[in-house]
């Protein structure tokens, strides 16, 4: 099917966190289910030049694509849903915006011109749109814009998309999410917010094509009319968006709502196929009617905020889904956890999950969970620093080396068995620095996870700057911890595993940033069914 390309936006109103990335997620889910090809782009109001910077009690995960770049975490709802992975052209920031424009100034680009918000800016921010949509070749660009119309830092955006709007003509609209809510007292919904959010965008000239409404309550005919009528679009542009019970029911209400013949009735697109979403329903189906269930400890230490650990939660979902099991995860603060306590705050988990993050705090409290999980035969499975932790554990009870560690954590430690990365001991900036995005790493046969892999080479993303130490490769060994996978450019390990232990795996990559819908990750998969396994021959005994 080959079409000029064509762009949707998708703006906010009335309140933030209402669901604009799942919105954009579920419109892409299904014209893509139709035959189309689709990309979702987040632009991203604030002044950092990406999340990588920021504490996740800020934002959130940081989310990273196989280029390397550091993104917001909507582009794993994105990958999640569409099964196609993103690049750093679908993540652009104010800062990045500014950088670009500043760096072109520098160099003269704008000589004799004084440079303005418009059209440099504006027109930097329209030329980050069109180029996702040539260099892609995609038939649809869905453009999702943080923050919530009338913000300050989001006005260049909505003025770019106003521009874009008188430009591209019939090859573009703008679908706005705003929210109708409801007053208990009266037993009313109330669709006032709705109507000055739509003012306000109509005072920047942008005036919207679709509302999609999120609601705790369905909307009647009576009131999208009114809704309709006083917002200036079409009766059957007016979306119900009702609270759902999963983020992967969403484009199912969609589908229901017509989000997506409305979108291609008013390009002018055909509508004839119908979207195809068998694999969807089933994976639907099973993680609301699962065969069984089981409980996965997370320990972290940003667990007051579930959206830190956002891409395990859902790669969890998918695994769960493909052993027909509910995975209901405990949070733990690893803070909260010593070697008096631990027995009491892991007894009882079939699986132990030890999260990625950076720094000293709560670092003991996982080792103490490691060494619970390694000697208890409890199924494991550390990400990043998780694998990190699980090395020093090791190191400290198993080869005796109390004061083992990671030079990240004590700099002075006499047995640096995670140390930084010799390229690294030379930069200063923090940001984008690490090793980041997707390496390449060889698995040995005979390993549990040439099982869980099937094949000798992968290819995982990285978002770290230390390493295990290879100079103590051949005591782990020895003593029964293998490095099954080896980084083959510069020998780096990216996994480990222990012999005698039904399941425990550490991984310098994070895997949960390939999870998806439609491809499972294997290592969480296979995770998910050793716990089930585990847990059926305990209920035996």
């Amino acid at each position: 099917m080959s079409l000029t390309t064509k762009y949707v936006f998708v703006t906010g109103g009335v309140t933030s966190s209402l669901g604009k990335g799942i919105i954009s997620a579920s419109l892409a889910k299904l014209l893509q289910a139709r035959g189309y090809t689709v990309t979702i782009q987040k632009l991203d109001p604030y002044i950092n030049i990406d999340p990588g910077t920021l504490n996740p009690y800020e934002h959130g995960e940081c989310f990273v694509t196989d280029d390397g770049a550091e993104t917001d975490l909507d582009l794993g709802h994105y990958e999640r849903f569409l099964n196609v992975p993103t690049s750093r052209a679908n993540n652009v920031t104010t800062g990045k915006i500014y950088q670009s424009v500043i760096d072109k100034e520098r160099r003269g680009d704008y000589l004799g011109k004084t440079v303005q918000v418009i059209p440099h800016i504006t027109d930097e921010i329209k030329n980050r749109v069109k180029i996702l949509g040539k260099t892609g070749n995609y038939q649809f660009v869905i453009t999702e814009i943080g923050g919530t119309v009338g913000d300050i830092e989001s006005l260049p955006y909505i003025e770019a998309v106003r521009q874009l709007k008188w430009e591209l003509g019939k090859d573009c609209l703008v679908v706005h999410l705003t929210l109708i809510p409801y007053l208990s007292t009266t037993g009313e919904l109330k669709t006032k917010p709705t109507q000055h959010s739509v003012k306000m965008l109509l005072e920047y000239g942008v005036q919207p094509d679709i509302l999609v409404c999120r609601t705790e309550h369905r909307l009647n005919k009576e009131l999208r009319k009114k809704i309709a009528l006083f917002c200036n679009v079409d009766p059957d542009a007016v979306i119900e968006s009702i609270d759902a019970s999963t983020i992967y029911e969403v484009p199912l209400l969609m589908e229901k709502e017509e989000l997506d013949i409305v979108v291609l009735g008013k390009l002018n697109l055909p509508i004839a196929e119908n979207a195809d979403l068998g694999k969807w329903k089933e994976f639907l189906h099973k993680i609301q009617n699962p065969k069984s269930a089981i409980k996965i400890g997370l320990v972290g230490k940003y667990v007051e905020l579930k959206d830190s650990y956002k891409s395990i939660h859902e790669s969890f979902i998918h695994a769960g889904a493909a052993n027909d099991c509910s995975v209901h995860i405990e949070w733990i603060h690893s803070e909260t956890i010593n070697d008096d306590n631990v027995h009491e705050k892991l007894e009882g988990l079939k699986g132990i999950v030890v999260a990625p993050g950076f720094g000293q705090r709560g670092i003991e409290g996982k080792i103490s969970a490691i060494k619970y999980a390694r000697e208890n035969k409890v199924p494991f499975f550390g990400i990043c620093l998780g694998m990190q932790c699980a090395v020093i554990e090791f190191a400290r009870n198993v080869l005796g080396f109390k004061d083992a560690n990671s030079t990240e954590m004590n700099p002075g430690t006499t047995n640096p068995v995670i140390d930084l990365l010799e390229a690294q001991k030379k930069i200063v900036n923090k940001g984008g620095t690490m090793r980041l995005g997707a390496y390449p790493c060889h698995i040995s046969e005979d390993t549990k996870m040439f099982e869980v892999y099937r094949k000798k080479e992968i290819s995982e993303r990285h978002r770290h700057r230390y390493e295990f130490n290879n100079e103590y490769l051949a005591d782990f060994e020895n003593a029964g911890m293998i490095a099954s996978g080896i980084n083959p450019e510069g020998g780096l390990v990216e996994i480990i595993e222990l012999k005698n232990h039904p399941w425990f795996v550490g991984v310098q990559f994070h895997p949960e940033y390939k999870s998806t819908v439609a491809n499972p990750h294997p290592l969480f998969t296979n995770f998910v069914k050793a716990a089930v396994e585990v847990a059926s021959l305990k209920s035996k005994v």
